[in-house]
């Protein structure tokens, strides 16, 4: 019997170790300001087009 309360423990703080996580997580993900965000993605998907496109040519400029 005594097996299942230490089962129990260890599932508790499993659950309580993944919810510390998903908190730091989520308060390092607001952290950034609405702009911050806008930059970020606008230089990776900068990234991915010049890493998309054939040597020699050069970007086209947006319509």
């Amino acid at each position: 019997m005594r097996w299942w309360k230490i089962l129990g423990l260890a599932a508790f703080a499993g659950v309580a170790a993944t919810g510390v996580v998903i908190a730091r997580a989520e308060r390092r993900r607001r952290a950034y300001t609405p702009e911050e965000i806008r930059e970020r993605l606008r230089a990776r998907h900068a990234e991915a087009v010049a890493a998309a496109e054939p040597p020699g040519i050069a970007a086209q400029p947006p319509r």
